[in-house]
């Protein structure tokens, strides 16, 4: 007999919380190669991601990583399944982020225990709420400056920026998205929403000030 989580799996994209656990459990047992979140005592499972997700994933992550390497020496850009602490009782595991260089050297082990500038959430057919309600939270208790949440199925960004101790949030489908945190890095909102995606190479180009 099929195991429930593997009926689930065959027919829907899921999030499974299962309550009653310690950070020092999540630590020891949750997966290195799986999304597995722990927060607030309550581990959250995720459904595997669509390959349209890890594309948008990868197109982020390498703009942001290339860009950092030419214009801000010394930061770091990460992916999940790569746990970041950003709490006492919270630990993440964000799609993309970005870490300052005064931050990146604390890089390394599980969990990091850094705070990242930057973080970006792809919305999954299961994660709307969990993205732009209770990350944006977390995240902006942590302090995290700048969050975007990219919305494939709307077409659309949640461009969160900290103003206080909450998020001052703009809903974006059309248009440049400026980030605040990396000096001179936009991109063009529709760009996100191709099909197939813009070449990394010639977008970084453009962003650097150079000719495509």
């Amino acid at each position: 007999m099929a195991h429930p989580l593997q009926l689930l799996a065959e027919t829907q994209a899921y999030l499974v919380r299962i309550p009653g656990w310690t950070l020092e459990r999540y630590l020891e047992e949750a997966p290195e190669m799986a999304y597995w979140e722990f927060v607030r005592g309550e581990v959250i499972m995720h459904s595997p991601v669509r390959a349209e997700h890890q594309d948008l994933v990868g197109f982020l992550q390498t703009l942001l990583r290339m860009y950092c390497h030419r214009r801000w020496p010394g930061a770091r850009v990460l992916t999940g399944p790569a746990a970041v602490q950003i709490l006492p009782d919270v630990v993440r595991e964000p799609d993309v982020f970005v870490l300052a260089p005064e931050e990146a050297v604390r890089a390394h082990g599980v969990p990091i225990q850094a705070r990242p500038v930057l973080v970006v959430e792809v919305v999954g057919p299961s994660t709307r709420t969990l993205d732009t309600v209770e990350k944006a939270h977390d995240y902006a208790l942590a302090g995290v400056p700048e969050y975007w949440v990219v919305d494939r199925d709307y077409k659309e960004v949640h461009f969160h920026t900290l103003e206080g101790d909450r998020y001052r949030v703009q809903r974006l489908t059309q248009g440049r998205l400026v980030s605040r945190v990396l000096p001179g890095f936009w991109l063009d909102v529709s760009w996100l929403f191709q099909q197939p995606l813009p070449s990394e190479w010639d977008v970084l180009k453009r962003l650097l000030g150079e000719k495509p």
